[in-house]
């Protein structure tokens, strides 16, 4: 099993996520300072998804939320800084998603108001 590792990019070039040989299409997500990397997910409907997130920032916790039940996302992932974490789904519908990190600190704005946002698209 292959783990692709990607440099950043922007929402404006889709990164398409295709399956391994077991049919599970997996990529690794660099959440660093206010940003995803990828930020701009292409995925397959019906087939298992495994997000490998690693947290670069050398001291902020960062999380990656993606909620539509509907769809088969139920995702909320802390990870502390310098850490990794796995998340497993299978999405169940065609659509895009926003994900983003809900983190803020005291009246400070959140991280997803500063522009840590990203989309899935299912297809």
């Amino acid at each position: 099993m292959g783990l692709l590792s990607v440099a950043p990019a922007s929402l404006a070039e889709p990164f398409l996520v295709h399956p391994d040989a077991r049919g599970v299409q997996r990529v690794e997500v660099s959440l660093d300072s206010y940003s995803y990397a990828p930020d701009h997910l292409v995925v397959e409907a019906g087939r298992p998804v495994v997000l490998i997130l690693r947290n670069t920032a050398f001291l902020v916790p960062h999380n990656l939320v993606l909620a539509d039940p509907q769809a088969g996302f139920r995702v909320r992932q802390e990870v502390a800084a310098g850490d990794s974490a796995r998340v497993l789904f299978t999405p169940r519908k065609t659509g895009v998603f926003t994900f983003y990190c809900d983190k803020k600190l005291l009246f400070l704005p959140s991280h997803r108001e500063q522009g840590m946002e990203g989309r899935l698209e299912v297809r």
